[in-house]
């Protein structure tokens, strides 16, 4: 039987730098990128767009089946089409993102983007970014990351991210949510955020986005990084 092409998964909790690290460390290696939390993200959007209420399981398994959810490379930037309709800027709101989670703790909605993220992993390698990358979707990968980083410290930098692109949060509000959205992730009954046995975490407290990068790209043999 072939090998299969290697998998880095970096999973973690939102705001941890997993997103940016991610790409960054993807393209090093020369390798293709997952952005596992956007495929919830544009099902939570196209369900948004159909009006489908979040209640409703076997409505919105339907719709994970049928959302046509493609990403497109534009520069620097990875733009995310949902049904055709460029929705990358819909899919990083706050709104959209705590309905991709509770979406996500629909197990029929994971079961349907199961094989549809394991698509993902073709030559040279892939690059994984999520929650369950290292439990669930590639539990065989040889390279396992958990980043995180205080609640504080991620809400922090999500709040300097939104006034940068002129939108304007509540600092107590956004810290709220994400704890919120931390104990939602950590105690739904499927796949719940926690790290793989085997993989090594970093907390990112305090470090900057090069230096993360550095310490992800040590944990690979030479002749990957």
């Amino acid at each position: 039987m072939s090998q299969l092409p290697p998998v880095l998964t970096i999973d973690g909790p939102s705001g941890a730098g997993k997103g940016t690290v991610s790409r960054i460390v993807a393209q090093r290696l020369g390798w293709h990128y997952l952005d596992s939390g956007a495929l919830y993200r544009a099902v939570g959007v196209a369900a948004s767009w159909a009006d489908i209420d979040t209640s409703d399981a076997s409505a919105l398994v339907r719709c994970t089946f049928d959302t046509r959810i493609r990403f497109v490379e534009q520069g620097e930037s990875l733009r995310v089409l949902v049904n055709g309709s460029d929705a990358t800027d819909e899919l990083r709101l706050e709104t959209t993102g705590a309905l991709a989670s509770a979406i996500a703790a629909i197990p029929e909605v994971r079961a349907a983007l199961k094989e549809r993220q394991r698509a993902f992993r073709v030559a040279p390698g892939l690059v994984a970014d999520g929650r369950d990358m290292g439990t669930v979707i590639f539990p065989d990968a040889p390279f396992k990351v958990f980043l995180t980083a205080s609640a504080e410290e991620r809400a922090t930098r999500r709040h300097k991210q939104l006034k940068e692109k002129g939108v304007s949060v509540n600092f107590d509000d956004l810290l709220r949510e994400i704890m919120a959205r931390d104990a939602r992730d950590a105690q739904r009954a499927v796949a719940p955020l926690r790290p793989a046995e085997d993989a090594v975490p970093i907390d990112t407290s305090g470090m900057g986005i090069d230096q993360v990068v550095a310490t992800v790209l040590g944990l690979l043999p030479s002749q990957e990084a």
